[in-house]
């Protein structure tokens, strides 16, 4: 069992089974934004292992492209996952929420040809090109 919350600890979650894999970097400009960062961390939750234990009514979320729904926590802003109507069994999902030790690592990094121009990628992990080219959102 897997527990984690957000920044504020007002929304609280626990997940019941694996993650499912990889571990992926995504520099695209969607996770960047949604992250506040160089990239988002993300992992696979299928929704049936994934509950909400805390916080529910806390909970908002907003349409990033057309069917798919990434959902936060309204009290502080973290982002914790996002649903598409193509896969409503499992969601993409934040690993920086997680309290706990997935034991899972970083296995690739994806969109990189969206990757912000002051992050030096150092590690020998696979990289997948794609995405627009940083500033472009198309």
């Amino acid at each position: 069992m897997l527990k984690g919350s957000c920044a504020c600890g007002s929304v609280r979650y626990e997940i019941a089974g694996p993650l499912i894999g990889p571990v992926t970097y995504c520099h695209c400009w969607r996770c960047r934004k949604h992250s506040g960062s160089s990239f988002g961390t993300t992992a696979g939750v299928r929704a049936a292992d994934f509950r909400i234990v805390a916080g529910e009514e806390r909970l908002a979320s907003w349409e990033s492209s057309p069917g798919t729904r990434r959902y936060f926590a309204a009290c502080c802003g973290s982002p914790i996952y996002k649903r598409n109507e193509r896969t409503p069994d499992q969601f993409g999902f934040r690993l920086g929420t997680l309290d706990d030790d997935p034991h899972m690592r970083g296995a690739l990094h994806f969109q990189t040809g969206s990757k912000a121009p002051w992050l030096e990628i150092a590690d020998d992990l696979p990289c997948e090109g794609g995405g627009p080219p940083f500033g472009s959102r198309d």
